[in-house]
């Protein structure tokens, strides 16, 4: 029996539920930054969260947003992806990967693009390994205010 289950987080409670795993990649952000953060990109972009529950215990969650751009089309851009540290290497990742292709295909759009950070290099062999992702662009950032 598969006891893994992927779940849209919907309500406040639930998205605090991700925080723990969500902050190994955010380190930045505090409980109530990463609420707010959430609440107002569901709100204003389409930010969608999901969980990867083994056995009723977050193990991995995932952030995206459906989009389109000139140079995509309609495509779904990974916004957050992050398995738990002491869960890795046991397909969680690829799971609810996996699911965000379904998700992407069954709402009509064509393709699914990420950024990973230069200094993840086992990820980086996750996307194009095993999960067949191509290198197609950097990403350039500009802080224009500076954070207080």
């Amino acid at each position: 029996m598969d006891t893994m289950i992927v779940k849209e987080l919907e309500s406040p409670k639930e998205m605090l539920e991700a925080f723990p795993v969500m902050n190994q990649l955010r380190t930045h952000l505090d409980e109530k930054t990463y609420l707010d953060l959430v609440i107002e990109a569901k709100e204003k972009d389409m930010y969608r969260l999901f969980a990867l529950f083994d056995q009723g215990e977050i193990v991995a969650v995932i952030g995206f947003k459906p989009m389109i751009t000139l140079y995509y089309g309609r495509f779904v851009w990974v916004c957050d992806l992050v398995t738990d540290q002491t869960k890795r290497s046991n397909g969680y990742g690829e799971r609810l990967l996996s699911y965000v292709h379904e998700w992407a295909e069954d709402h009509e759009y064509r393709s699914v693009a990420l950024s990973s950070g230069l200094q993840r290099t086992d990820a980086h062999r996750f996307y194009e390994e095993k999960m067949g992702y191509d290198k197609v662009s950097y990403v350039f950032k500009k802080n224009i205010i500076s954070s207080k």
